[in-house]
């Protein structure tokens, strides 16, 4: 497998990770898929959103795949009066990435990052490798420190039925 452009900027800050790859299917785009084909628990594994604030404009924060984004939260922590996820058009030009495989690291500018809090309770998280079907299992602190990312609390979770 070729490295992406995620997997080189670690490689070059010499911060440890491993690369868990899977099929990629289109019917599966959910997280908890993701977490269950890599073998890990749903809270450990984080989706990377983009949003918009009226304030900040482009903000992105990394979240458990099993909860979803607060925005009253998420506009208050980025400084925002209101925030609004990225129309899905405006995904590969503003960060270089597509759904389903977009990274917090190696977008196309340095935006302003927030992790959730719950990242710091796991030794190890996993976040896209930039690709859709690959994904990078690494220490939250790395990765916080990595990319400059503010920890905070910005989801409400969501009942298991």
């Amino acid at each position: 497998m070729n490295k992406t452009n995620a997997m080189r900027l670690l490689d070059n800050a010499g911060i440890p990770y491993l690369v868990k790859t899977y099929e990629y299917d289109e019917n599966n785009l959910g997280g908890e898929h993701v977490a269950k084909i890599i073998g890990m628990q749903e809270e450990q594994v984080f989706k990377t959103l983009i949003t918009k604030g009226d304030k900040t404009g482009i903000n992105v924060f990394c979240i458990p795949v099993n909860s979803e984004l607060d925005l009253k939260k998420a506009a208050a922590i980025s400084q925002n009066k209101k925030i609004d996820m990225l129309p899905m058009k405006e995904l590969l030009p503003t960060t270089g990435y597509i759904r389903g495989g977009c990274s917090p690291i190696g977008m196309k500018k340095k935006f302003s990052t927030f992790i959730d809090e719950t990242a710091l309770l796991f030794e190890e998280i996993s976040v896209s490798a930039g690709i859709r079907g690959c994904q990078m299992i690494l220490a939250p602190q790395y990765l916080v420190d990595f990319i400059d990312a503010t920890i905070c609390d910005v989801v409400k979770f969501h009942a298991k039925n």
